[in-house]
């Protein structure tokens, strides 16, 4: 790999760690599936990264759509695997972000607005009914030594080939041990790696421009010819 490739390669690194800490999600926190109405085979939903997000493969052969926080039209996976949101949905905006603090435009119409994602049959998203989103700990979390149930049953509402149904799972505090490193850590002592070695990489390319304008040891210069007396 040439110096200039590997410094790109350091520089993408970096900026990759921020990313990965974006979809960490919260290591406390299981959330899980727990039914999928109406059955069927091939619509399947799982969580992402602890309790981060929800995704939908849809090789059902049917239509799928997600309704969204009041209950209106949001996302559609089709039987051919397009990839549909509804951009006159709130939920556009608010599943942006974990916390769901992107702003919403207040002119938003009454009728969906439909927009094309992907034809890869899968969608992801940050879904707050499935995650906590309190600024500090759950009510009922009392003892963060043990396993506590946050929330029995979330619920989803879905249709599949047209017949209404919903997604309900459970959102579980699980204790971490604590003799591991958090992931924020390692990904942020990563980072820290990353930087000091893209400084190192750039002074030593700076000492050898710098060793490369010397005119030679002094036992390499050309010799004035001696003259025959």
């Amino acid at each position: 790999m040439t110096k200039p490739a590997a410094l790109l390669a350091l520089v993408a690194l970096l900026f990759a760690a921020p990313v990965a800490l974006a979809h960490e999600g919260n290591p406390n926190y299981r959330s899980v599936v727990k039914t999928v109405t109406p059955t069927t085979d091939g619509a399947n939903f799982e969580i992402l990264n602890f309790d981060d997000r929800i995704l939908l493969h849809n090789t059902s052969g049917k239509d799928i759509e997600i309704f969204d926080y009041e209950n209106g039209p949001y996302a559609q996976v089709k039987a051919d695997g397009t990839v549909l949101l509804n951009t006159n949905s709130k939920a556009y905006y608010l599943n942006e972000d974990r916390q769901g603090q992107s702003a919403v435009p207040q002119d938003l119409g009454s009728e969906p607005n439909w927009k094309e994602q992907s034809k890869s049959g899968r969608f992801e998203w940050h879904d707050h009914r499935m995650h906590w989103m309190g600024a500090g700990d759950p009510p009922n979390l009392t003892d963060k030594g043990k396993e506590t149930v946050i929330d029995d049953k979330w619920e989803i509402p879905i249709s599949i080939g047209g017949q209404k149904g919903e997604v309900t799972g459970t959102l579980t505090w699980v204790p971490l041990d604590s003799g591991g490193l958090p992931i924020g850590a390692i990904f942020g002592f990563a980072a820290l790696l990353i930087v000091l070695s893209v400084a190192v990489f750039v002074v030593r390319r700076r000492r050898s421009s710098d060793d490369g304008g010397d005119s030679g040891p002094a036992d390499q210069q050309p010799k004035a010819p001696v003259e025959a007396w």
